[in-house]
């Protein structure tokens, strides 16, 4: 019998199948350890709109794991608005189930990947561990899978969803002009 600590909730389980796809071609390796670390609460994640950043530190390695997620259409927003009532608190099973029969795709994808470890590996033991982590705070807080995806803050354009223009994630060196960087404003 599966566990039920992770994806307990069917907005959950949205997040247990981006660890655990059901085409996966070979069992996965990483999955138990995965768990482990998701489950002993090792995974510290930082939410941003669309960007998760998880802090995963164990024993002597520490590790970064980002993830940005592909934001919901303006349109599919407005759908779903129609669709949970404005005071709706806690979304249950049925809201999910009522959302789905309505021909709307809610499960997260991930737009961008990267972890800090020496895997080189899109599916790294950390990405895996955060993908576990983040069904177990939407199990608990089911609003945050529709969070994660851009509902409150208004989602995407219609015709860009997948042509957005994103914010660097990292500055390169020469961007930088030393002689403002570093400048003490006197007051």
């Amino acid at each position: 019998m599966a566990d039920n600590d992770f994806g307990y909730t069917s907005w959950g389980m949205d997040w247990v199948r981006l660890a655990q796809p059901l085409k996966m071609s070979k069992p996965e390796p990483m999955l138990p350890r995965a768990r482990s670390i998701a489950g002993n609460g090792l995974v510290r994640t930082e939410i941003e709109n669309t960007m998760v950043r998880a802090m995963i530190h164990r024993g002597s390695e520490a590790s970064v794991t980002y993830l940005e997620l592909t934001p919901l259409t303006a349109e599919t927003i407005a759908a779903i608005a129609q669709l949970i009532p404005a005071d709706t608190l806690t979304l249950t099973d049925e809201h999910r189930v009522a959302i789905a029969e309505h021909g709307i795709n809610i499960a997260p994808r991930i737009a961008r990947a990267d972890c800090s470890c020496r895997a080189r590996n899109e599916r790294c033991l950390h990405y895996l561990a955060t993908c576990y982590a983040l069904a177990r705070q939407v199990d608990e807080t089911p609003w945050l899978a529709l969070e994660l995806q851009g509902f409150r803050s208004g989602g995407s354009t219609a015709g860009t969803a997948g042509e957005q223009s994103h914010p660097a994630r990292w500055t390169p060196l020469s961007a930088l002009d030393p002689a403002s960087y570093f400048e003490v404003p006197v007051a």
